[in-house]
């Protein structure tokens, strides 16, 4: 039996910055989890990885990422993209340096 498809945000690192981004639903990369696209169809979800994963100019390594809805839009459902949300591991380096200003 097919497992059911579950809800996604399509995320990817940022060509340049190697930043973590998120696809929008109008076809903006964001840094903001919350601001993705959150995705509830199988079909759906497949062709916007399409389209991202043509984006070689912008992004790179697209793919598919559990999400829920949150109070503020897309939540990371597994811890690994919770982490990738708060940006580097090491300290004084993209989101992390704003938490120390």
């Amino acid at each position: 039996m097919a497992r059911a498809f579950s809800q996604k945000v399509i995320t990817a690192s940022d060509l340049v910055e190697g930043d973590v981004v998120y696809l929008t639903a109008d076809d903006r990369w964001t840094r903001d989890h919350a601001a993705a696209e959150l995705i509830e169809d199988e079909a759906h979800a497949q062709l916007r990885l399409l389209w991202a994963e043509r984006q070689k100019n912008t992004i790179v390594g697209a793919y598919l990422a559990d999400a829920r809805p949150g109070p503020h839009g897309p939540e990371p459902v597994h811890f690994r993209e919770a982490f990738r949300t708060r940006g580097p591991s090491n300290y004084a380096h993209g989101k992390q340096e704003l938490r120390h200003v």
